[in-house]
């Protein structure tokens, strides 16, 4: 497979990195090492949530999904880079609602009339970002007021996200999971015939990845501020546009090969399901770690990320709602995310920061 053979990257982002190159190339490296690791740890966490069954496995899916985007985000914490981190957050959000989604619309679409999924899902993930953008709209309002406070408000806030999120998870599998099984059985592969063995060898496999990961992320980190510098990208744009793609590309690649093969249910699963992650596990978790580090990150966002990911929120919800999609809607979503990008790069510098 393609992204396999990109896995060479990784060593010569590493040697790149201590033989002191020009942070740019050492950094364009780096970023594409991250494709292959991170497509490699989202198939091999969806084998391990096999073994586990569908409690089990949807809470590992739930908790190492974004791994690649909290280890970025934590690596460009440490080395002070809040405003970046705020970014890839919003950038997580909109690559999944738009860019993941609409190339698996496109897709799947192309030689099909309509690819039908869960509406029910659809409905409840919108739900639950629209809450989640209502939690980043009030500390950007609140600091129009009483902006002394917006640290303490913004932890809050994340505390709130992350127990909403708990909630939802006890909501899809375990009240109301009679709702969801259909969808999850119709994503079920072939049962293992050596559970135990496959079980280990999978969860080698994530421990080696999650760490090669962890290094391949702490270089792209290091040299993302000289290596934005020397192209003159903003802080904002870097954040949203390239890592939020850069770690969600996982995600696009499994929703595109779902689409294909006219799982829409599977693919939406991802893409939704990684937004809704984002919103409300990934950011409140940057938070609790941006505390080891001074200042802590608040969640005050540019009035521009937080009115796209409103729009967003919106109409994505709009285009799901029937259960049903088509190639067109996807196209519509792919062009959205690209006038946003471009309101991005051409966000005046002293907006995006914060």
């Amino acid at each position: 497979m393609l992204l396999r053979t990109l896995l060479v990257f990784v060593p010569i982002a590493l040697g790149l990195r201590y033989a002191g190159v020009d942070p740019l190339w050492t950094f364009a490296t780096a970023a594409v090492a991250i494709i292959p690791l991170a497509d490699l740890l989202t198939e091999t966490t969806e084998k391990v949530a096999r073994y586990l069954g569908p409690t089990a496995g949807g809470l590992l899916n739930a908790s190492l999904g974004n791994a690649p985007e909290i280890i970025i985000g934590g690596f460009a914490l440490k080395n002070g880079l809040p405003s970046v981190v705020k970014a890839s957050i919003t950038g997580s959000i909109l690559c999944n609602l738009l860019l993941a989604s609409g190339l698996a619309m496109l897709v799947g679409g192309w030689k099909r009339e309509k690819q039908k999924f869960n509406a029910i899902f659809a409905g409840m993930t919108a739900g639950l970002m629209m809450l989640a953008s209502v939690g980043l709209i009030i500390p950007s309002l609140f600091n129009l007021t009483s902006p002394s406070v917006e640290a303490q408000l913004s932890l809050e806030i994340a505390i709130l996200l992350f127990v909403l999120y708990a909630l939802s998870l006890v909501f899809s599998f375990v009240t109301h999971k009679h709702w969801f099984a259909a969808a999850a059985a119709h994503g079920e592969g072939h049962s293992p015939e050596d559970p135990r063995g496959g079980l280990q060898t999978g969860l080698a496999v994530l421990a080696g990845t999650a760490v090669v990961l962890a290094l391949v992320s702490e270089v792209l980190t290091d040299a993302l501020e000289p290596a934005i510098k020397t192209i003159g990208l903003s802080e904002v744009f870097a954040g949203v546009i390239v890592l939020g793609v850069l770690g969600n590309v996982a995600e696009v690649f499994s929703a595109v090969r779902f689409a294909r093969r006219d799982k829409m249910q599977l693919a939406l699963a991802s893409t939704l399901g990684a937004a809704q992650q984002v919103a409300l596990v990934v950011a409140p978790v940057l938070v609790f770690i941006s505390y080891a580090f001074s200042p802590p990150m608040n969640l005050l966002f540019t009035p521009f990320e937080v009115v796209a990911i409103t729009l967003a929120v919106m109409i994505v919800a709009r285009l799901t709602g029937d259960g049903e999609s088509n190639w067109l809607e996807g196209v519509m979503l792919i062009a959205l995310f690209l006038m946003f990008a471009l309101g991005f790069y051409f966000l005046p510098a002293p907006m995006s920061e914060i």
